[in-house]
């Protein structure tokens, strides 16, 4: 796959003037970030900002502010948001322009937390402009975009991740034995059964038109997504249901549920090459129900996803694990005397050691593509094959093109 960026000079890329699918407003970087904290000096100081402060914006930022603070490092809170989260700004200056904040040079650190139509154009923006990145979940809307993001992170050098942590509180021991090699055939089954919220995050499929909000910019909001009438249910939280802006319950929690799994075994760069799903016929632009889904790797390993919220359960296959018993002895003696896996550092740690660590760009691009894949057999109603190297549906024209989706002007990957 060719390498990839947003198509667009970087004079264009500077002298935007639309208004942003988020605002933000700027502090002096030497605000303190608490009152207890000591003054540190600017080589220690990092200025960051918020994309997007909507429902998961503060708790986003919060998160991110409270881990450079434990490290000794000062944060700059900064706000950015449509114009009626105004009031949860620190001052009440407004950018309409997220390229504005990221061609400040006060700016260091970038916080995203837009829907996720938004997040993989903004974080490869934001990476082009020096910054590191700490992206809200999910990694992009589809797997093309996710791989440009990863390109992007390489080219740059900075530091990307993903805001979920599943994978500091998985099993270390099924890692090491994965991570290995020494397991050429793994009969692991894993089923995550419930937690997707399938129903709570279903669209609705004859929403009535009605006018945005004046405070709400509609077309920037849209972004890179088709611009269809406006109507409540596509925007604040319910956006998840629509297959523009994400991918129903499972873009939701899938990178929660999964990064986990793909940390455990040692599957941050590659993916299955097998996905069949047990749904009724999806709607066009509206994500449903859906019972099941089953993802093999080449390995013979399992993946699961069972919603538990529609038709008859997953029967196939019963959940097993795997453990050194499933090594031969020279192996396990092997296995013995590898080292421990390095700890996984969070994105604060990562920003200050300049390592990739946690959720980096090429696991989260690898988790989410779980969560595409799976939807990507539910709206065409097959079996996939898919190839995990080129990142490709195997012999399914339809199937790629929600592999490689079309982005609307002016916004597109090159």
């Amino acid at each position: 796959m060719s390498t990839r960026s947003i198509a667009m000079s970087r004079r264009n890329f500077l002298r935007g003037t639309a208004a942003a699918a988020a605002t933000a407003t700027i502090v002096p970087r030497h605000v303190l970030g608490g009152p207890n904290q000591k003054q540190l000096p600017p080589s220690e100081t990092l200025g960051a900002a918020l994309i997007g402060c909507g429902g998961r914006g503060g708790g986003t930022f919060g998160s991110l502010v409270k881990g450079f603070g434990d490290l000794g490092t000062t944060v700059v809170k900064l706000a950015d948001c449509d114009v009626k989260f105004a009031d949860r700004a620190d001052n009440k200056k407004i950018y309409s322009d997220f390229r504005r904040v990221l061609e400040r040079t006060d700016i260091d650190v970038v916080a995203i937390a837009t829907h996720p139509g938004w997040h993989a154009l903004i974080s490869i923006a934001a990476m082009e402009a020096g910054k590191d990145v700490l992206c809200e979940k999910p990694m992009c809307r589809f797997i093309a975009e996710g791989r440009a993001v990863v390109q992007t992170q390489h080219r740059f050098n900075r530091v990307f991740q993903i805001g979920t942590y599943g994978r500091f509180g998985a099993n270390r021991d099924t890692h090491k034995i994965m991570a290995s090699g020494l397991l050429k055939s793994c009969p692991a089954v894993v089923i995550r059964k419930g937690g997707f919220k399938v129903k709570e995050w279903s669209g609705m499929v004859a929403g009535k038109p009605e006018p945005a909000p004046k405070s709400l910019d509609w077309d920037m909001y849209c972004g890179p997504a088709p611009l269809r009438p406006y109507f409540r249910h596509r925007f604040g939280g319910t956006h998840r249901g629509y297959w523009d802006y994400e991918g129903g319950g499972l873009g939701d929690m899938g990178q929660h549920q999964l990064d986990g799994f793909n940390y455990a075994f040692a599957k941050d760069f590659t993916s299955p090459v097998s996905i069949e799903a047990y749904a009724p016929p999806a709607h066009p632009e509206a994500c449903g129900m859906w019972g099941w889904a089953e993802l093999t790797y080449a390995d013979g390993l399992t993946l699961v996803l069972e919603s538990g919220e529609w038709g008859e359960p997953y029967n196939r296959k019963k959940s097993r694990g795997v453990d050194v018993n499933d090594l031969g002895k020279d192996d396990q003696a092997k296995l013995k005397a590898m080292p421990d896996p390095e700890p996984l550092l969070s994105f604060p740690q990562a920003v200050k050691a300049r390592k990739l660590s946690g959720g980096h760009a090429e696991a989260a691009q690898r988790t989410s593509t779980l969560m595409h894949l799976t939807n990507i057999a539910i709206r065409t109603g097959r079996k996939l094959q898919y190839d995990p190297i080129k990142e490709e549906i195997v012999g399914d024209e339809e199937a790629n093109r929600l592999i490689h989706q079309p982005m609307r002007a002016p916004w597109h990957l090159s």
